[in-house]
């Protein structure tokens, strides 16, 4: 199903995610105005891909995190979805937080986006929002749109950090700045970069949706598998 070599990439920032953490971050996204405006918009931005994508009605969500948008994902009658995390307390703080009435629409599973446990072309099309913006090598970047590209049947709705302007401009000043007391986990990849990257993993772009044009780092695209 996987090569060796992706079986192997393990990405310490992964390691965060216990019980109370994943608690946390469930908390996080409906914590005062800001946080609930950015979901809003997050939203609304994948509501907008998946339309692009031409409504899949099969959908791995990976991750899948504490189920934030199960709720829009299961919002088209007829989709299923899989919830999938590489952290199992994600997936159970997932499961926990979920309305009744969606659950017989979403089978769960904990696996490693670099080593997806499903066999090739198993679904409709991989929803992967804010993972990339963690990922530094272009060559553990690859890797991973390799692995989706091997589990969808048609496309893929990502998200990432990309530049061109204004957060990422003011995010590379401060990074000349300071000195960094730990290793960094979030990392803007050039929009050329992020687009060569997916096109060498086998996708062409349909089209993307920026968070706030200009000004903020988001971008959602979508790929179709070539």
């Amino acid at each position: 199903m996987t090569d060796d070599r992706q079986e192997k990439i393990h990405l310490p920032f992964s390691d965060k995610y216990d019980r109370a953490h994943s608690e946390q971050y469930f908390q996080k996204h409906q914590d005062g105005l800001a946080r609930r405006l950015s979901h809003w918009r997050d939203v609304q931005l994948a509501r907008k891909a998946l339309r692009l994508a031409g409504e899949p009605l099969k959908v791995l969500d990976l991750p899948c995190g504490a189920g934030r948008f199960w709720p829009m994902l299961l919002e088209h009658p007829e989709r299923r979805i899989i919830g999938a995390d590489n952290s199992a307390d994600m997936v159970a703080v997932a499961r926990a937080a979920a309305p009744a009435g969606l659950l017989g629409r979403v089978e769960t599973m904990q696996t490693s986006a670099f080593a997806i446990d499903l066999p090739d072309l198993a679904v409709d099309s991989v929803f992967c929002m804010r993972l990339l913006h963690h990922i530094e090598k272009p060559e553990h970047r690859l890797a991973m749109l390799r692995e989706f590209r091997r589990v969808t049947r048609d496309t893929v709705i990502l998200s990432l950090w990309v530049d061109g302007n204004y957060k990422a401009w003011k995010r590379a000043r401060l990074e000349q700045r300071r000195r960094r007391k730990s290793v960094a986990n979030r990392f803007v990849v050039p929009t050329a970069a992020a687009e060569s990257e997916f096109r060498e993993a086998g996708y062409r772009i349909l089209g993307y949706y920026d968070f706030l044009p200009r000004y903020a780092m988001w971008r959602v695209y979508v790929l179709r598998r070539t």
